[in-house]
């Protein structure tokens, strides 16, 4: 493709060289810099591509794009300079790959909590319909059945637009995608039109180093996805709403106590064999009849996911039978995720790695009433201590007993980490336990639980691993389980 193609859609400040130039490839690593490749440089949390320039250079590349003039000699090179190098490079990327997005319904979701497991719904409701459907997310990206391992839950732009033909290429109409606030901050979804985009929920979080720097900028970074979308669907049931979403010709509404165009009432819990879930009856405005919806998996909150699933789908065309049948199916791995072969006690694993969504879990499950609410946990390494005593604030309050172990401790030790914890379950005299080996420490829980309790173990979710200086050790607590059983 010539360099000029590559450049109609961005601003360009100045340019020096040929514009005709024949471009091979378009990079932003310099260690994947090839002859002939453009080579765009950007500033990471880790490294600034304006120092890997000479590398660019001798690997062959003939063009660069750069916030600012390098200091080497440019012989024989195109310079192209920008304001932003992120935001040229998602409209570089976009063009490089012809525009996949543009070919299929996109629909992007927004939110602190919420988003892999409203995406799951979706996908599934889709497929349900008999559509093919490419999702985009913190457990990866899936197209069909194919899965693709992601280093970020919104993909640098380059990757995003490389999935969106991936997936054009497979077949797919729909993707269903999350976007996060970092990727939003960092402009990876410039110039990509949402058909649907939905606000799920706001709290403080991802606030701090290489994050945000406070929640007036995180919810400003939010704010940013609904500039960029045809119909938005909102969950007024939120304080934020209407800063985030701003004032939308197309708006869809979804709640559990408040008149909106999609309602969730009489919410019933689920506790059967193998099953926590929550059932409720899905009213729609100008509608008289209410319609039962069942899902396999609990709380409030995954109602409000379900309704934003349920908005959006049904906005797309797709009957309510269908809706009805798709959600009960769903499951999402370490999202609440109920194991199903522990008979003796309800054993889930949930991804909750913060105060908030801590409390927000415990909350639902003692909801259930169960004989003991016991929760097993630890905290990350290298993150504020203030995150690991407000999780041990919380399991202090609301969990009869909790098992302080090891999550990722990067760097730190794991027994540094469980102190900041303990300090904060003593503002409620909480029960504890220490059993430092993860794996001990479920089997210990699966060896003193019994009929009637409620076991979470919490913040790992769908990860199989933990990180211990810097290195990644295989670890799957699903397996962990399965493992045991099989022995005992």
């Amino acid at each position: 493709m010539k360099l000029k193609q590559l450049l109609a859609d961005i601003e360009v400040l100045s340019f020096l060289g040929d514009n005709q130039a024949e471009i091979t490839e378009v990079v932003y690593d310099s260690r994947k810099a090839v002859p002939g490749a453009l080579f765009v440089c950007i500033r990471g949390q880790q490294a600034d591509g304006n120092k890997y320039i000479a590398q660019a250079v001798q690997a062959g590349v003939k063009a660069i794009v750069t916030e600012e003039m390098p200091e080497i000699p440019m012989d024989h090179l195109s310079v192209v300079l920008v304001k932003d190098s992120r935001i040229a490079l998602a409209g570089i990327s976009a063009t490089w790959f012809h525009y996949p997005a543009r070919q299929m319904t996109v629909i992007g979701l927004t939110g602190t909590k919420g988003k892999t497991t409203t995406t799951h719904m979706i996908k599934k409701i889709l497929e349900e319909a008999g559509k093919k459907v490419g999702m985009i997310g913190t457990v990866g990206a899936f197209v069909g059945e194919e899965k693709i391992t992601l280093k970020n839950t919104t993909p640098e732009s380059y990757e995003l637009h490389s999935l969106f033909a991936h997936m054009l290429e497979e077949g797919c109409s729909h993707v269903v995608m999350e976007v996060s606030s970092q990727g939003l901050k960092q402009g990876r979804t410039k110039g990509i039109c949402f058909d649907y985009g939905a606000f799920l929920n706001i709290s403080p979080d991802h606030i701090g180093e290489g994050e945000h720097a406070d929640f007036a900028e995180y919810l400003a970074c939010k704010k940013m996805m609904f500039s960029q979308c045809k119909q938005v669907v909102a969950n007024i049931d939120e304080l934020h709403w209407k800063e985030i979403v701003g004032e939308q010709e197309e708006l869809i509404t979804i709640s559990t106590s408040t008149e909106a165009d999609f309602m969730g009432e009489e919410i019933q819990n689920i506790w059967e064999p193998g099953v926590l879930g929550v059932s409720f009856q899905l009213k729609k405005k100008g509608e008289g009849q209410k319609l039962p919806i069942v899902l396999h998996m609990p709380g409030r909150f995954n109602v409000e996911n379900a309704l934003v699933a349920i908005a959006i789908t049904s906005s797309l065309g797709v009957g309510i039978e269908v809706i009805q049948a798709a959600l009960k199916k769903v499951l999402v791995k370490g999202r609440t995720q109920v194991l199903k072969d522990v008979n003796f006690s309800t054993f889930l694993i949930d991804y909750a790695h913060n105060a908030l969504s801590m409390e927000s879990l415990l909350q639902t499950l003692k909801a259930y009433q169960p004989k003991r609410l016991i929760c097993l946990f630890g905290g990350g390494g290298n993150k504020p201590k203030q995150r690991r005593f407000d999780m041990g604030e919380i399991a202090g309050k609301y969990a009869n007993l909790s098992i302080l172990t090891m999550d990722n401790p990067r760097y730190e030790t794991v027994e540094q980490i469980n102190q900041d914890i303990i300090e904060g379950m003593k503002v409620y005299n909480g029960n504890y336990k220490v059993i430092v080996d993860r794996k001990e420490a479920i089997h210990y829980l699966m060896d003193h639980c019994g009929k009637g309790d409620i076991v979470a173990l919490i913040g790992k979710g769908h990860e199989s691993y933990q990180e211990i200086q810097g290195v990644k050790h295989y670890f799957s607590e699903e397996e962990v389980v399965s493992e045991y059983l099989m022995e005992k």
